[in-house]
């Protein structure tokens, strides 16, 4: 079982478990991030209160977020077609991973956001700076070491959810023991399978947290 051919399909099932996961986490900051300074600054108590866009973005985000994966991945079938012409694979996978990650990230950006000393943002605003210099200067900079662990805890999750496109072909480690394992009764692989998606969680909360610590300027 174990031959040469077994070995290179799991190395390429890491190589695009990796692929889409990382992909899709760029992605969904690239949506969630500015979503979630929209929903620390249009809040109550943000630095540009905004009562009607918060709601209609906390709705939204709420409403994304309630989705469960292997629903939209099957119900967002003719989007991700349309948008990168295959509905299986890993570059398709990429497109629900996306769509599903970005209102989770918002979340997260929004809770590490509130972490900031209000203090701080006080001070700033006493010595003129501008809403957008805050955010960059100010908001984003202390919020650091928050954001970089929520970012290890977005890529897991998003990783979790690369497994389960397996079911309809995603490819990546999730497809592999869901092919070998499932329909054909082949244990070892699916224990393969797992034990490395496991690994690779570790391997990369461990970066997360230990960027997370060297951002921190409290230590």
């Amino acid at each position: 079982m174990w031959d040469e051919s077994t070995l290179s399909m799991l190395v390429q099932g890491i190589g695009e478990t990796l692929y889409m996961t990382l992909v899709s986490t760029l992605f969904a900051y690239i949506v969630g991030l500015p979503v979630g300074i929209l929903l620390y600054t249009s809040a109550k108590d943000g630095i540009r209160p905004h009562a009607a866009l918060y709601k209609i973005l906390d709705v939204i985000v709420n409403l994304t977020r309630s989705i469960p994966f292997l629903i939209l991945l099957i119900a967002i079938i003719p989007f991700t077609r349309l948008v990168v012409g295959t509905s299986i694979g890993s570059t398709a996978t990429i497109v629900p991973l996306t769509l599903s990650a970005a209102p989770f990230i918002a979340r997260l950006v929004e809770s590490s956001l509130k972490e900031v000393d209000i203090g701080v943002i006080e001070a700033a605003q006493s010595m003129g700076a501008s809403d957008f210099q805050i955010i960059w200067k100010v908001l984003l900079p202390e919020s650091r070491p928050s954001l970089i662990v929520g970012c290890a805890i977005a890529v897991t999750t998003i990783l979790g959810y690369s497994a389960m496109a397996g079911i309809v072909g995603g490819g990546g480690l999730g497809t592999i023991a869901i092919n070998y394992g499932l329909y054909r009764w082949q244990g070892e692989m699916m224990l393969a399978a797992t034990v490395l998606l496991v690994v690779i969680v570790q391997v990369l909360q461990g970066i997360g947290m230990k960027a997370a610590g060297l951002s921190d300027k409290r230590k």
